[in-house]
């Protein structure tokens, strides 16, 4: 939002009366939180929210019936991700006594929107504070995501080009407004980068718009808004406030996620997310290129709005600290870095999925490397879902053939795009390995390919042990593979899978000359790894 003054309307003689209803309804024990436009009131299974009579650059609820109307939006495109979550809109009414009620009889005099209550330990953001966020919860919710998403209303009629540029304008001059706690420098140069990383992309914003991939959003999408309710990570408190500011890219509402797992050092949990919004989301791989920009600008929200809260605390120098942090994090996530391609192969349930998947993270820009499977790129090119089973028709010499011409073209896309990739497939062909050299060298960048090992005993009993997942293959496949002929492998480094997980990522950590300082651990997993 464009640098505007903020006023706070003092509050009304009737809040106040509504803030002491509120509290005597809700009886003993009754916590309170206000937020900059809120007051929150949580009993033992409910959340009554008032809006509070305050208006600021961006939005207004001064009356009574902005407030209504806002809590109305609030309640309805919430209702779009967590419907069980969501109750309804009450008015607070006066009787002719005078005597205050919810939903009763009389004049109503303000609104409250009522809501379920979670447990405490639900908000994902205290799962990840406690080291408790589950590899699992995260692709679950990356599809809930991605099918939120697709089910979302499109905006045809906006300039996306245009829309986004004024998103980065009026960033700069929050910024701007802040610059005594940011640095004037510091801002400045972060604001012009921003303008021509935006430029530069202007042509793909643009043709993202006109494919459908702007859509009305969440528009608030970090951790602390996503709680698990009835076993399901759901997101909430979207923003309503303003239809315009979460009319957006789709992948710029994911970023705001996945810039807070990787700004909270769970990076990994970042590559996850992207990675399984994308293998759901085919169409969202031209996309990739706008992430340094879309996570930046998250970043750079970020570090006004604390600077701003700073000042509101009387230039509180912890909360300053941490919007310069958010700042230099938001320049550092626009720093380029060279792609690289690696190629993971080995036979079926040697477990080129799961190290794929540890060390995507370690590669490349934020958030890591894109990791192209070819049992999702076989689902694909079937029209099915990953997870999908597809009949034997489909693992034909001519249909593996077209797997692997597609990963390929799509690993040629991604470097092109500016981030590494991992190819995640049997390469069981010295054609098949041969190509993916030639494509990075073709495309100037490093190249590694990686062999994994394993006796057909433990290959066979990792694949029964699977959870649901996009590979079908079974224990006849992994024994007939056992009698291919892999040829040569000439330059592959050969890495046993045989011992733990963290064995076989310690080598291929080693074997690829991979950082290991300054990144997070895998997140926990109640479920078997695609080994």
């Amino acid at each position: 939002m464009r640098a505007r003054p903020s006023v706070t309307i003092p509050t009304s003689e009737s809040q106040s009366e509504v803030a002491a209803f509120m509290h005597g309804i809700c009886g003993p024990g009754t916590r309170r939180i206000d937020t900059h436009a809120a007051s929150i009131f949580l009993t033992a299974d409910r959340v009554w929210k008032l809006k509070q009579a305050v208006r600021f650059g961006y939005l207004d609820f001064t009356t009574q019936h902005r407030r209504k109307a806002a809590l109305e939006a609030e309640f309805a495109l919430n209702r779009r991700t967590a419907p069980t979550l969501y109750i309804a809109v009450h008015p607070i009414a006066r009787d002719s006594e005078g005597k205050l009620s919810i939903g009763g009889e009389g004049r109503p005099i303000d609104w409250v929107l009522e809501m379920r209550r979670f447990a405490d330990d639900a908000l994902l953001s205290e799962q990840a504070e406690a080291g408790n966020l589950d590899a699992a919860v995260l692709m679950r919710l990356a599809e809930r995501l991605q099918q939120f998403h697709q089910q979302a209303q499109i905006v045809t009629w906006m300039d996306a080009a245009a829309s986004f540029k004024k998103v980065i304008e009026d960033n700069a001059a929050s910024m701007a407004a802040v610059a005594d706690i940011l640095g004037v420098k510091e801002t400045g140069l972060l604001a012009s980068g921003h303008q021509s990383l935006c430029d530069r992309l202007q042509g793909l914003l643009q043709a993202r718009g006109r494919e459908g991939r702007v859509r009305q959003g969440h528009g608030d999408l970090h951790l602390g808004n996503i709680a698990m309710i009835d076993g399901e990570p759901t997101p909430f408190d979207c923003l309503e406030f303003s239809e315009a500011l979460a009319q957006v890219d789709v992948l710029y509402d994911l970023s705001f996620l996945l810039m807070d797992l990787w700004h909270k050092r769970l990076q990994h949990g970042a590559n996850i997310v992207l990675n399984h919004y994308l293998d759901h989301s085919a169409i969202d791989e031209a996309g990739i290129e706008l992430l340094p920009l879309f996570l930046s600008v998250r970043a750079a929200i970020r570090a006004h709005v604390l600077a701003a809260q700073s000042l509101r605390c009387g230039r509180n120098l912890q909360i300053a600290e941490q919007a310069r942090g958010y700042l230099t994090f938001a320049r550092t996530l626009l720093d380029p870095v060279q792609p690289r391609l690696i190629a993971i192969g080995g036979l079926s349930g040697s477990g080129k999925s799961t190290l794929a998947r540890h060390i995507g993270h370690l590669l490349g820009r934020a958030p890591g490397a894109r990791i192209l499977r070819s049992d999702v790129i076989r689902k694909q090119l079937a029209g099915m879902a990953p997870e999908a089973h597809l009949p034997r028709k489909h693992y034909s010499a001519a249909a593996s053939r077209q797997v692997y011409l597609r990963l390929n073209e799509l690993a040629g896309d991604t470097i092109r795009q500016g981030s590494a990739v991992i190819v995640d497939a049997v390469f069981a062909d010295e054609g098949e390995r041969a190509a993916a050299e030639s494509l990075a060298h073709a495309a100037g960048v490093a190249f590694d390919g990686i062999w994994l090992t394993a006796e057909e005993s433990q290959r066979t009993a990792r694949i029964q042990s699977r959870a649901p997942d996009a590979s079908d293959a079974d224990a006849e496949v992994a024994r007939t593979q056992s009698r291919y002929d892999i040829g040569m492998l000439g330059g592959w480094q050969q890495i046993s899978a045989g011992g733990s997980i963290d064995e076989a990522v310690a080598s291929a950590v080693g074997a690829l000359r991979l950082p290991t300082t300054g990144t997070d651990s895998e997140p926990s997993s109640s479920v078997a790894e695609e080994q």
